[in-house]
């Protein structure tokens, strides 16, 4: 019987489950977007290029590790170090000496550019040792010309020919080393890939900036020895001081930017992916649950003729088996789509390097459409628990009108849910930085279960209160608009919530972002105290760019910066931090960079880096003061604990931590400054200055202090990309969501309407009526949405960035006001559709 009811019920009223089938879908294509990425981050790998006839490479480390006790057990807390690490060059005669290597080979790359202006592009440098690591090509075979010796440079047979170079012409070249001119003494044959200067190996290890490190080890076997055998004394060989990677791992060691890559994709996937997941289920339980209280009357029927509950449950369950599957199948293709798109995006804004390709694996589509059917039949039992446990002799009058009251198991959850959120809130607004942003999923969560639970009491307060400003001032369709929202809570209510979600989470998400690119953008103006700001769109300027700044006529001071990040340890996990490596005199940093010196003395930053200073944000955090050690890995993971000389206070905007550049630019992937500020004396010669400082080098751009922190705060938005993606992703689901509901909700009042029109109401008052439900309807969610999110808000933007949250206006109102029309569409268009019908039959239209 339930079986057959079922098919009839979606044969015959198809209208009642379109609402269920979008939401449905859509909620499967979310899922599968966020799980396609998350399983790409766990089983990423990179095939081998450069090493593809390399057996065995030894490369270090990617992470940063330490190892914590949890009870009795211990376990391994790691993250992806922020600049490549490599290993002791030394390594490699080691290797070398055992039986079945035949070369081990110590391999360098780093970024090379002309030194002045000509037709080179940006090169890759190599030792010359490196032409040995293809099988097919042995090291000293060449198009013309003879393998580099010391000041000389071989360059790829499609550079010279572009550039117009032939062996015998010299070239003027700047590593993030030294800069010099070299000799081209040889062109190698052309290969696929990057322009590239192949050095003399010594030159090589010196212009790199990391003498007696490598970039990797690549190691082949002697005639005979299989790759099996080659790792098993490769291994014995390192003795655990690198890692020994064979197969497909192998290119991880030519990507080094493939473990922030799984971290990015793993926590991209992962954690937003569980706020979709758990937004689909709001939104899904609400509109089947909806659906399913639209049709009480029917389910009364069905008990007055004696059908059991059991029948009733049966019934939804076996619809919601119907249509969970069909709406999870085809959301798949959408939710491929979205990750497909969202993959490329995060590859052209380098967080995932090039050459990755998304896992495709069905395991995503299985869960997705899983959680799709779950989710409609918990909600769907849940929904008809009410229909199904009335009495028959009860049954069609309980269904004739919604109920007053909730349930007291329901309340009592609700206010739980709110009193948790709102502990939780109180509790972060005592915490510190990324504690507090750790609170914010418990507290958006429980207070939107709280409004999912408690929703038609809060849609009868708000129908009340605002309710009253209708009828004052609205006439006959705003008191009835009032009248309707509070004796039909519970249909205001499944409107409501979705609005709230959209509202917090979208709320959270973008003033999060906007408060903190505020108050960046506010201490780099403050900050940038320089006369000028030389930049560059090459790599990055060499070290001497700000030495020969300082010896221009009417400079006053030169200060390099190096831009970078450290990890440090907190709460038993390991976080990173941006820093910066200043070069000269530490005393005459306050010339061009006033970081808001708080405690200590930035003049005691000593140039051995055994010293540092840090922002006061993080320090709290961590619980430093001036005086203690500060544990640090730096960019490539080394180890170091440096000695605490200064707190300031503009570290958001500039920079968390502070180190000589001698310490920091040994372990950064190229030694390149991103800026060089200068100070002018006030000879009156800036325009001189400005063009002696101009002919530093090739493309670079000399910017006063307003226009670079103009550009800091452009930066500041690009970094923004994926808070607003997870906001249009969750809002545009949202939305579909609420204009989903709202026509359901509307195309469920013919009866309603009919008897209106019956009883004299005009089209013109209908009509208006419905606007009058559609804005109250908005404005409650919106209220109920930002009063969420300002409790969230507030501690974490105190945590993070010692400031009250900064809410652009232009931005509120348009979410505000998309919101609102958002509301007015989906309910004015399905209206128009039912005033066409005559009163009478619409008067005794079946509900």
């Amino acid at each position: 019987m339930t079986n057959g009811l079922a098919r009839a019920c979606v044969r015959f009223r198809p209208a009642s489950f379109v609402g269920s089938l979008v939401a449905l879908l859509f909620a499967s294509a979310i899922t599968t977007a966020c799980g396609l990425l998350l399983q790409t981050g766990v089983t990423v790998d990179s095939a081998p290029v450069r090493y593809a006839h390399t057996p065995v490479v030894v490369a270090a480390e990617p992470y940063a590790q330490i190892t914590r006790r949890t009870g009795e057990n211990r376990e391994t807390v790691q993250t992806p170090l922020p600049e490549r690490a490599r290993v002791d060059s030394r390594l490699a005669a080691r290797i070398a000496a055992r039986p079945g290597v035949a070369a081990a080979i110590a391999d360098l790359s780093f970024p090379v550019q002309a030194s002045r202006g000509g037709a080179l592009p940006p090169l890759t440098g190599h030792g010359y040792a490196s032409t040995g690591l293809r099988a097919s090509a042995a090291s000293g075979v060449l198009a013309a010309g003879r393998a580099p010796s010391a000041g000389e440079v071989v360059l790829d047979e499609a550079t010279a020919h572009t550039a117009g170079l032939a062996p015998g012409a010299r070239v003027a070249l700047t590593a993030p080393g030294a800069s010099g001119t070299y000799r081209i003494s040889g062109v190698a044959p052309a290969r696929a890939g990057a322009a590239t200067v192949w050095f003399a190996d010594p030159d090589a290890e010196r212009l790199s900036g990391h003498p007696g490190r490598a970039d990797a080890i690549a190691v082949h076997a002697r005639t005979g020895v299989t790759d099996d055998e080659l790792a098993r004394q490769v291994r014995t060989a390192v003795d655990g001081k690198a890692k020994v990677l064979t197969g497909v791992a192998r290119g991880a060691a030519e990507q080094p930017g493939l473990a922030e890559a799984r971290e990015a994709l793993t926590g991209l996937g992962g954690s937003f992916g569980g706020i979709a997941v758990m937004t689909a289920v709001f939104v899904v339980a609400s509109t089947v649950g909806l659906a399913v209280g639209q049709r009480a009357r029917e389910f009364a029927l069905l008990r007055a003729i004696g059908a059991t509950p059991r029948q009733i449950r049966r019934t939804v369950a076996t619809e919601a088996a119907l249509i969970a599957p069909i709406a999870g199948a085809i959301g798949v293709l959408p939710g491929l789509l979205l990750a497909r798109w969202w993959f490329g995006e995060l590859v052209s804004r380098g967080v995932v390097p090039e050459g990755l390709r998304l896992d495709t694996g069905v395991i995503p589509m299985a869960v997705a459409v899983g959680v799709t059917v779950l989710t409609a039949l918990t909600a769907g039992y849940v929904a008809a628990r009410r229909p199904a446990r009335l009495r028959p002799s009860e049954a069609i009058g309980e269904a004739a009108a919604e109920p007053n009251r909730l349930g007291r198991v329901r309340i009592l959850a609700g206010l739980v849910m709110l009193g948790g959120g709102v502990t939780l809130s109180v509790l972060a607004a005592g915490l510190d930085g990324s504690q507090a942003a750790n609170t914010a999923l418990g507290v958006v969560l429980c207070l939107l279960m709280a409004v999912a639970l408690l929703g038609p009491l809060l849609a009868r307060l708000f129908a009340t209160v605002l309710g009253a400003a209708l009828r004052a001032g609205a006439g006959a369709p705003g008191s009835l608009a009032a009248d309707n929202a509070r004796a039909n809570a519970r249909r205001m209510a499944s409107a409501i919530t979705p609005i709230a979600m959209v509202a917090a989470f979208c709320g959270t998400l973008l003033f999060l972002q906007t408060t903190i690119a505020h108050v960046s953008a506010q201490q780099a103006r403050a900050g940038i105290v320089a006369d000028r700001v030389i930049t560059t769109t090459g790599p990055g300027l060499p070290a001497s760019t700000a030495e020969r700044a300082a010896r221009i006529p009417g400079v006053e001071a030169s200060v390099g910066v190096l831009r970078t990040a450290v990890v440090h340890r907190f709460d038993g996990a390991l976080s990173s931090a941006t820093a910066l490596g200043v070069s000269g005199d530490p005393a005459r940093l306050p010339q061009v960079l006033d970081l808001g010196v708080k405690t200590g003395s930035l003049g005691a930053l000593g140039a051995s880096g055994q010293t540092v200073a840090v922002d006061e944000i993080l320090a709290a955090e961590v619980g430093l003061k001036v005086g203690d050690r500060f544990e640090l890995w730096l960019g490539d993971g080394n180890r170091v604990r440096p000695k605490v000389v200064a707190t300031y206070a503009r570290g958001l905007g500039l920079g968390q931590v502070l180190l000589p550049r001698a310490a920091v630019a040994p372990h950064v992937t190229a030694a390149y400054d991103a800026q060089v500020l200068v100070k002018e004396t006030s000879s009156g010669q800036r325009a001189a200055v400005d063009a002696q400082l101009r002919d530093l080098g090739p493309g670079l751009t000399v910017l006063d202090a307003a226009g670079y922190t103009a550009q800091v705060g452009h930066d500041l938005e690009i970094n923004a990309w994926a808070n607003r993606v997870m906001a249009a992703v969750l809002g545009g689901f949202a939305a579909i969501a609420v204009a989903n509901t709202l026509v359901m909700t509307v195309l469920d009042r013919k009866r309603e309407v009919g008897l209106l029109r019956l009883a004299g109401t005009t089209r013109r008052q209908v009509r208006g009526m419905m606007r009058w439900e559609a804005l109250l309807t908005a404005v409650t969610g919106l209220l109920i949405g930002g009063a969420i999110a300002g409790l969230v808000l507030f501690p974490i933007a105190r945590g993070v960035t010692g400031s009250a949250p900064y809410v652009p206006a232009g931005t509120a109102l348009s979410l505000a006001a998309g919101t609102l029309l958002l509301a007015l569409g989906a309910m004015g268009l399905p209206t128009r559709g039912l005033l066409r019908a005559r009163p009478l039959d619409a008067g005794t239209a079946r509900s």
